[in-house]
């Protein structure tokens, strides 16, 4: 899987620090922290019928992000709100649209890891590019990777911060091995996440998730387990082992870029029967599209 470049971007103008600049202009210094050592917070976001879905979420975790790391004079939510909307107006963008939102320490007066060293406030930026959901509609094939997900004894998965370096070397496995994804496993064994997912399984009818210990506890994660409670489909989370999501009924990962993706094979293994029959992927896809086209923050 393999995004393409959409020549509708080619035009974009994206939003630094409170000024929007066209693409080709769009840069930040070298000094700042987000160059300097992945020093940053993130979300990604999705826009549908001129509304952003989940923003409040979204930006919750942002700035919880944000606490943790530290950061300080973190931009309000009224503001970041405002600056999304003037962002996605400029571009006239309404709907298809996928946001890169990021907040980093911002800019140092020298090189240097010494958070004191950034002496000139945070820098906002707000990437809005058109993209529909990047993994193709029949499916995706994973595979398991030898890189393991950060404990939080290491790192807290809860913080979204920007220094994907673990997730990015599970790709890099995953696309040497012609596959779509990889499957990442925390330090005992059990599965963590897909390297830029979360995900599940369905087993017996029943419909299982990682505990969000060492995975992030995705938006889109969330949302699902909302959907799984309204149609009264029955629904644990526990630790999940690799064997077990081999002989699972279904699979799926969820994410904002991708929103809910079914799952072909893990590892060489075929999921279910082959048949494409995903009956609760299927059911929790539709209200997720239903609930992702009628909810959300109108601009």
């Amino acid at each position: 899987m393999l995004q393409k470049f959409n020549p509708k971007n080619k035009d974009i103008l994206v939003y630094i620090n409170g000024k929007l600049y066209p693409r080709e202009e769009a840069k930040v210094s070298v000094f700042d922290s987000v160059v300097q050592g992945g020093d940053a917070v993130w979300e990604g976001l999705r826009v549908y019928n001129r509304k952003i879905f989940c923003l409040d979420r979204h930006l919750q975790r942002l700035q919880n992000s944000a606490k943790a790391m530290d950061f300080k004079n973190v931009p309000s939510t009224a503001e970041i709100e405002q600056a999304v909307f003037e962002t996605l107006e400029a571009n006239k963008m309404y709907d298809g649209v996928h946001i890169r939102l990021t907040l980093t320490r911002g800019e140092k007066i020298t090189s240097g890891m010494d958070p004191r060293l950034n002496q000139s406030g945070l820098t906002l930026i707000i990437l809005p590019e058109w993209k529909m959901p990047v993994y193709p509609a029949e499916g995706v094939q994973l595979i398991t990777a030898s890189t393991r997900r950060n404990t939080p004894l290491c790192i807290d998965s809860k913080i979204h911060h920007n220094n994907l370096i673990n997730n990015i070397l599970a790709k890099i496995e995953s696309n040497l091995a012609g596959a779509d994804a990889a499957i990442m496993l925390d330090i005992y064994g059990f599965v963590a996440e897909v390297n830029g997912t979360n995900i599940f399984m369905v087993k017996n009818g029943q419909l299982l998730t990682p505990h969000a210990d060492a995975c992030l506890p995705g938006i889109t994660r969330g949302i699902v387990i909302e959907i799984a409670h309204e149609l009264n489909i029955p629904f644990t989370e526990r630790n999940v082992s690799i064997s077990e999501f081999h002989s699972a009924d279904e699979a799926f990962m969820t994410g904002t870029m991708g929103e809910i993706t079914s799952i072909n094979k893990i590892d060489g293994r075929i999921i279910g029967d082959d048949s494409q029959n995903r009956p609760i992927t299927t059911r929790i896809q539709g209200r997720f599209e239903e609930r992702s086209n009628s909810e959300g923050t109108s601009f």
